[in-house]
């Protein structure tokens, strides 16, 4: 424990959901393994499935990762049992979360584990706030990529006129190419039921020159022209510095470079079926069709009935994602005990979640039909697999457009969705005209995705500059602190 006191202390905190947590922990992992002590914080409500997950307590000493040690420690904001919306979720970790996260940090003060530094996340704009008046020097961890971090920052400081939803008007910012209004992030349209989502988001950029550093997962190779475009803009934001892609590459999940403690340690809220690697092992090389639109995106039971008719009409093995939440809109009779039943030419296998980093690296997938998160964006282009892409909400309208028309590897699946669509477009990525040039600009990214995490890759420079300029900062507190 003597040498966890001396390393430099980083505490890493994010919004409660899926897509926050998985980039948080693949960071903290690599923090660590540089050596630097790291706690990884969210809100009370994912306490339990995450030390499940992660098997790590919270509140204790965590587990060594390379050179360093991974804890985790949560903010104390406790819930009453009351089932709350997703605005009323926010307002309670907005109101609760500030002084939770000041008591977090006196806590490890107490403990002999001062923070160095904080690294908050876009949808909790007040971490960056707390750490400052407690004279902890902040990051942001920005969890989207540097394309719609321009798009958020061009919109809050009114630099452009973004086009209205239905208009034939481009949207032109340095860096991009020429964005339609289906384009932008919904987020900005004024129809977008989660509004609150994008006001959100809006409210870290009023915040954001607080912050000392802005992390983004991605990395340069990938968006070389907006983070050239950026420091041109005016006012000039933030410099954004890629420390991506934060997804697991090594074989098994495991990272390069990590001594395999943290391989082990996963950060999912529902519990993935890993039998579904045992299934995808009995199949033939590229045959199998995944799918899966993330842990948010709530289908339609149209939409949820197309998808199934349509995999089953593909003729190909497919491996769907259906969260036990949609479960039951499943065409009657479709599964059986997670088995695609006669409905689906019994090719298919239906989980409720999957280990999706060792599903896109097994040689038995052809295909990825993806809502186009910006993790699951990252992780196919890291996995080198072709995509299908059918986005629903928020950046995936602007990371389907990368995906297809900038990276070159996949086609878009358009709404409204139909069962010959999805064949359509399963088959145009897989065996159709352009799916062989489609194959090989997915695995020349996959290369350079590996490449850029690899020691001396221009993010893993990045994240080793970060741990150094921490550590710099941390010896200067300690030398000037009185003797105790």
């Amino acid at each position: 424990m003597a040498e966890d006191a001396a390393a430099p202390h980083v505490l890493l905190i994010c919004y409660p959901g899926q897509g926050h947590i998985n980039p948080m922990l693949r960071l903290a992992k690599r923090l660590a393994t540089k050596g630097l002590l790291v706690t990884c914080s969210s809100s009370s409500i994912v306490r339990d499935k995450l030390a499940a997950a992660s098997g790590v307590s919270a509140g204790g000493a965590g587990v060594p990762v390379g050179r360093g040690r991974l804890r985790f420690d949560f903010l104390d904001d406790p819930f009453d049992g009351t089932e709350l919306d997703l605005h009323d979720f926010l307002h309670h970790l907005e109101t609760s979360g500030p002084p939770a996260l000041a008591a977090l940090l006196r806590r490890q003060a107490e403990a002999g584990r001062p923070v160095a530094c904080v690294v908050g996340n876009p949808f909790l704009p007040w971490a960056t706030d707390v750490a400052a008046d407690a004279g902890v020097p902040a990051a942001v961890l920005w969890v989207q990529s540097c394309a719609v971090f321009s798009i958020y920052y061009h919109f809050a400081h009114g630099l452009v006129k973004f086009p209205r939803e239905g208009d034939d008007a481009r949207l032109a910012i340095p860096g991009l190419p020429d964005l339609s209004a289906a384009d932008v992030p919904s987020f900005l349209h004024a129809s977008h039921p989660y509004k609150v989502l994008g006001d959100t988001v809006q409210g870290q950029f009023r915040n954001m020159a607080r912050a000392s550093w802005v992390l983004v997962n991605s990395f340069a190779e990938l968006e070389r022209d907006v983070l050239a475009a950026l420091p041109g803009v005016t006012p000039r934001p933030p410099r954004l510095i890629p420390v991506g892609p934060l997804v697991e590459l090594g074989v098994g999940g495991q990272d390069e470079g990590d001594d395999g403690a943290g391989a082990a340690m996963r950060g999912d809220l529902i519990s993935a079926a890993e039998d579904c690697v045992a299934w995808l092992d009995a199949q033939a090389p590229r045959s199998v069709v995944y799918a899966s639109v993330g842990s948010i995106v709530m289908l339609p039971a149209e939409a949820v009935a197309e998808m199934a008719h349509g995999l089953a009409a593909t003729g190909r093995a497919f491996l769907w994602v259906v969260r036990p939440d949609t479960r039951s809109l499943l065409p009657e009779g479709f599964i059986l005990d997670g088995a695609v039943a006669a409905a689906g030419g019994g090719r298919g296998m239906v989980v409720p979640w999957s280990p999706q980093d060792r599903v896109l690296a097994h040689p038995a997938v052809a295909c990825f039909l993806t809502h186009c998160g910006w993790n699951s964006t990252l992780e196919t282009v890291a996995a080198g697999v072709p995509v299908v892409a059918f986005p629903q909400w928020g950046d995936q309208c602007t990371d389907a457009k990368f995906l297809v028309d900038d990276l070159r590897m996949g086609v878009h699946l358009r709404a409204p969705l139909r069962r010959e669509g999805v064949r359509e477009a399963v088959d145009a990525v897989v065996a159709g005209s352009e799916a062989d040039a489609m194959r090989a600009n997915a695995r020349a990214w996959s290369a350079t995705a590996r490449a850029t995490v690899a020691l001396g890759g221009s993010s893993d420079l990045h994240v080793q500059a970060f741990v150094d300029e921490v550590s710099r900062r941390a010896r200067g507190w300690q030398a000037e602190a009185p003797a105790v």
